[in-house]
């Protein structure tokens, strides 16, 4: 005779005990697939960030799409910044989006084509400049030393794509200037 016969009470426990384990471990599996692919989605958008501050956007509640926003928002506050864009600015933005792994097909690159044909609303850079803000603090010294550059380096080199006549004068518009200050000032 085995157990079971001996105690169908055994066996009901067991079974109910290994479906309950079976279904955490279920659920662990299930979380840690929603986990990989938010975090092949994050890259999609962030291609430059490690796994490491992959995991620190999804614990944060970062979707790809405002990562997106945080990254392109600023080349495209500092391309409009004097009210038009020139087809050097253009190629600037292009280029500093390829640099960092914002390739065409992407839809990190098709918003951004956009909004080189069509000046993003108004608001968008004081959104961004609110939204960075309040999250700035959640990030450690070296991500927030990682990001500031990446910023910052995509936005100088938007701004100083078109400056000058014949490369003669000031190679950063006054209006440049200010976003890049503000830029400066939220990211400090």
């Amino acid at each position: 005779m085995d157990r079971d016969s001996l105690n169908p009470d055994a066996k009901s426990l067991e079974d109910a005990f290994f479906a309950k384990q079976d279904a955490a471990l279920l659920d662990k599996l299930k979380e840690h697939a929603r986990a990989k692919e938010r975090r092949e989605a994050l890259r999609e958008v962030a291609p430059y960030a490690d796994d490491a501050l992959l995991d620190h956007f999804i614990a944060l509640g970062l979707s790809p799409q405002t990562v997106l926003a945080v990254l392109l928002v600023p080349l495209a506050a500092v391309a409009w910044a004097d009210g038009s864009i020139d087809v050097r600015e253009k190629e600037a933005v292009l280029r500093a989006a390829a640099d960092r792994g914002i390739a065409p097909g992407t839809p990190a690159h098709a918003i951004l084509t956009g909004w080189l044909e069509r000046p993003p609303s108004p608001d968008l850079m004081a959104a961004w400049t609110k939204y960075v803000a309040s999250m700035w603090n959640r990030f450690d010294e070296t991500e927030k030393r990682d990001m500031h550059g990446r910023l910052i380096g995509m936005a100088r080199e938007v701004a100083e794509a078109a400056g000058g006549f014949l490369g003669l004068g000031r190679k950063i518009s006054a209006p440049e200037q200010a976003v890049l200050d503000t830029l400066e000032k939220t990211l400090a």
